[in-house]
């Protein structure tokens, strides 16, 4: 953990900025735009690590006044999370090519200059196919202003800083939006031997266009955050895994470096000889709140944070999963603590009389009505009774390549081998979520093999209930059991990928209803455009109205 410096505004953050023109600088300037000021205020340390070769003009706050060090490895991947309390905390997160000198970032506001430093702490792994280290710097700024925005830059000494802006939550109830998909991959390729001494360019795992185009759509929405629903970018299946992890930050930076993207693992996360369980690289990648284990393996799986009136409860589903889908079967690898932990937070959200929404982000799902993966029976039997004890919401997955959400559910139908969730209303425009969750699968993140032509028509489902031996293909063997499938509500079977957008109205005074506006939208191919493909509503009392 870090602490924060006492330095005070440089002159040319007195000169003063309005906050249109500190945004612009930025979003649109870059690092240059807005390393002025930080340079300015750090030139010595900057040229201690590389002597200058050029004189900056004097007073002005757009010029570099020393050149990059030689060698110094750039900032790269620039994002953010929230730390446990997004309206005070912001984790800003990158990558370098190498060890550096002093890694740290500088922050302020339009208003209040850039004259704050915290540094940052450096993280490694190593990958366990390649051998190679990844050097991760994590810089965690505390006691920020709640609804303020905040421009600030990555660097350390000699090199060329990187940098962007954010917005902190509000404190409570208030309206705002957030974003979700899962699924996403790449849209890069990567080297692979050709057998012949040479080296072949081949898809990075499933890499696709749509993995970059839906960034591009999340940036229209313009979310306060956006949650990723696990399988981020296919490493695990990639030639050269480092290699994707590199393009995965670099095309979602252009996003996540001006919001948080907060994001659940998935199976493809789940790595090779990374880790006694297979998640270092996520976990190392990625400054997430803490869940309060003692065992530091288990950090950043499962977490949980508070916008508003919305809680967001992320959990990592291999845990009770019985489908074998990542580099190793880890199925029960807590011992129980997740469960353990689930319950006490959903049971504190739901007695929290300024809580009114309880969201689950998760990768695996309760529900899918495609012939791909299809529902997991764990997953209904160790999480499916809490969801419904404690009232959730709203959850948000991926693993199947596709969109379709649920009626809202409550229990399970009467004698069903496969615990098939109950409806307990057929309503698909205006939803009470106060009487069931509505499930949304939104696994059209970007992938190549999307799965929207995969759905049973007419609709139903098919529930792995148990794994065999390992067979020819290295995984464990499903068995799998079809049912009826009348918690379906709508599918959309003719555009692959597209994201959901959550726009929360918090009503005005204790005991009104609340809701929560939601649109699906599609992206494109080719262009990436992207369009509402459908708006519902979920609704419920505001938890102040218990009092």
């Amino acid at each position: 953990m870090s602490e924060e410096s006492g330095t005070s505004p440089s002159n040319s953050d007195k000169q003063g900025v309005d906050r249109r023109s500190a945004l612009r600088l930025a979003g649109v300037g870059g690092a240059l735009g807005l390393a002025a000021p930080v340079l300015i205020g750090t030139a010595q340390q900057a040229q201690a690590a590389a002597p200058a070769t050029t004189s900056a003009a004097a007073g002005s706050p757009l010029l570099l006044t020393s050149p990059e060090a030689l060698g110094a490895p750039a900032v790269e991947g620039l994002h953010l999370t929230f730390g446990a309390d997004p309206a005070s905390q912001m984790s800003v997160s990158w990558t370098t090519d190498g060890n550096v000198r002093n890694p740290r970032v500088r922050y302020g506001t339009a208003e209040g200059g850039h004259g704050r430093t915290v540094a940052a702490e450096t993280v490694t792994y190593t990958d366990g196919t390649s051998g190679r280290v990844v050097h991760v710097h994590h810089a965690r700024l505390t006691k920020l202003a709640p609804d303020t925005y905040y421009t600030y830059a990555a660097l350390h000494d000699g090199g060329r800083p990187d940098a962007g802006t954010f917005r902190t939550a509000r404190r409570g109830r208030h309206a705002f939006t957030f974003t979700s998909f899962g699924d996403q991959a790449v849209p890069i390729t990567t080297w692979q031997p050709n057998g012949n001494g040479g080296y072949t360019s081949v898809p990075s795992g499933i890499a696709s266009p749509a993995s970059a185009d839906i960034v591009a759509g999340i940036e229209q929405v313009d979310p306060l955050f956006h949650l990723l629903n696990g399988d981020l970018c296919y490493a695990n299946i990639s030639p050269d895994r480092l290699r994707t992890w590199q393009g995965f930050h670099a095309n979602n930076t252009r996003s996540a470096r001006y919001r948080p993207w907060m994001p659940a693992a998935g199976n493809h996360e789940n790595e090779l000889k990374n880790g006694p369980i297979g998640f270092t690289a996520y976990q190392t990648r990625f400054d997430l709140p803490g869940n309060g284990s003692s065992d530091a393996e288990l950090q950043g799986l499962w977490y949980t944070f508070t916008v508003g009136s919305v809680q967001v409860v992320v959990v990592q589903n291999d845990d009770v999963a019985l489908q074998d889908a990542g580099d190793a079967y880890v199925s029960g690898y807590s011992g129980g603590a997740q469960r353990i932990w689930l319950e006490q937070t959903l049971r504190q959200a739901r007695a929290n009389t300024d809580v009114d929404w309880i969201v689950v982000c998760m990768h695996q799902v309760i529900i899918s009505s495609s012939n791909a993966n299809g529902a997991d029976l764990g997953i209904r039997e160790q999480w499916g009774p809490l969801f419904d004890r404690y009232g959730v919401d709203l959850v948000v997955c991926g693993h199947e390549h596709d969109y379709e959400r649920s009626l809202a559910v409550r229990g399970t139908v009467s004698g069903s081998e496969t615990l098939t969730p109950n409806p307990v209303s057929s309503a698909t425009d205006v939803i009470d979520t106060s009487a069931g969750t509505v499930h949304m699968v939104l696994g059209g993140g970007g992938t190549s093999s999307p799965s929207n032509s995969e759905f049973f028509v007419p609709a139903q489902a098919k529930v792995i209930t148990s794994v065999g031996a390992v067979g020819s293909n290295g995984k464990k063997t499903p068995t799998y059991v079809y049912e009826n499938a009348p918690w379906v509500g709508v599918r959309d079977l003719d555009h692959s990928y597209g994201f959901a957008a959550f726009t929360v109205d918090p009503g005005t005074h204790p005991g009104d209803t609340t809701r929560i506006h939601v649109t699906y939208y599609t992206v494109a191919q080719p262009d990436g455009a992207i369009a509402p493909l459908e708006t519902f509503v979920l609704q419920r009392p505001r938890s102040d109205g218990r009092r």
